[in-house]
């Protein structure tokens, strides 16, 4: 049987300066000039002239948010790694990049929660729900928890470090598979446990990183996430919100008006959940976001007026997909909404932990 792994030895042509935890390159590889990144949490940071391992399955496959090679290892610089002191709890275990890591997930249980947590289904909603809060609740803080469905390093996401950076997120817990986080949890319940009665979050948001994997099918996609996340949240007796995704320019069926990716979740929960839409902005987009009754009728439902004209100035993310906040205004506003929805029910309990 042939090997999985598409691995392949480069020579590092530039190196950019090391700015937070990955490191951009270009590769030479077989005499063809190639865009590469650098875990630097995990493997030593690479200079010009180091000979790498790279994977190049991303990049061959021309993947939208993974068309870049990824460095396996370093053989110039990167065998001197010593791991961290006194962690013993590995991550990706049993493969090539296993790595302990000192875990967050605290030995007491506090339930039930008070403090109320979105799911959101893509990483490209996290900077409208976090800015939505951060607008309808200021003086409350928001923690974001990185679970599996996307990208596994929390060190793709330069989302998260701008959402810091501005005081729009108050931490990152990575849990399960995902890594790379300013603190590690072994299961999402002990990051959100850790995030909401030790750190002192006031609200959450848990979902994947960067890009999402799927198959075109119903049940086989990273946003089938979102459905284990909420019952994750719906256990520990939290307030919880679904994070709607929708369109009106995607050109695919299944993710025209609300995407089978939320209303799949949806059918599957078993309990109910709060999930927010836009005030409709025409009669066409109200027909265009109709759910079946059934589904309708399971959960709380709620229209909520959104600024989309303040977040397309307010200097984060306004292309999703390919597809601009003004081309695609419903993508957005959903996200938008489940923010202020967020900090609603965050209010109602005045950010008082459990």
């Amino acid at each position: 049987m042939p090997a999985s792994l598409k691995l392949r030895r480069a020579t590092v042509v530039q190196a950019e300066p090391v700015d937070g935890p990955e490191q951009s390159l270009t590769i030479d590889l077989e005499g063809q000039r190639r865009a590469a990144i650098c875990d630097v949490t995990l493997l030593a940071h690479c200079e010009a002239g180091d000979e790498v391992v790279v994977n190049v399955q991303g990049l061959d496959l021309g993947l939208g948010s993974g068309g870049f090679d990824v460095v396996h290892v370093n053989l110039t610089r990167g065998l001197q790694g010593r791991g961290v002191d006194g962690a013993h709890v590995m991550k990706l275990p049993y493969t090539s990049l296993q790595h302990a890591v000192l875990p967050v997930d605290g030995p007491d249980l506090q339930l039930p929660f008070a403090q109320p947590i979105a799911v959101a289904a893509l990483h490209g909603q996290l900077p409208a729900v976090a800015w939505a809060f951060a607008q309808c609740a200021p003086g409350l803080s928001l923690g974001y928890v990185h679970t599996p469905g996307g990208a596994l390093v929390g060190g793709h996401s330069r989302v998260v470090r701008k959402l810091r950076e501005r005081g729009l997120l108050a931490g990152c817990v990575s849990a399960g598979a995902a890594f790379g986080g300013e603190q590690e949890a072994i299961t999402t319940a002990g990051a959100l446990h850790h995030g909401l009665c030790e750190l002192g979050w006031d609200a959450a948001v848990c979902g994947p990183g960067p890009g999402i994997v799927g198959s075109a099918s119903a049940l086989g996609h990273g946003g089938m996430q979102a459905l284990d996340s909420a019952h994750v949240a719906l256990a520990l007796g939290a307030p919880t919100v679904l994070v709607a995704r929708a369109s009106l320019r995607d050109p695919r069926p299944r993710h025209h008006g609300i995407s089978h990716h939320t209303l799949t979740v949806l059918d599957l929960l078993l309990a109910p959940v709060v999930i927010a839409l836009p005030s409709a902005g025409s009669d066409d987009e109200e027909k265009e976001l109709v759910v079946p009754a059934e589904t309708t009728a399971r959960h709380d439902w709620r229209r909520v007026p959104v600024d989309l004209a303040g977040y397309r100035d307010s200097g984060l993310p306004t292309v999703n997909m390919g597809r601009t906040l003004q081309e695609d205004p419903v993508f957005f506003g959903t996200s938008l909404a489940a923010g202020a929805v967020l900090a609603d029910l965050a209010d109602v309990d005045d950010g008082e932990a459990p």
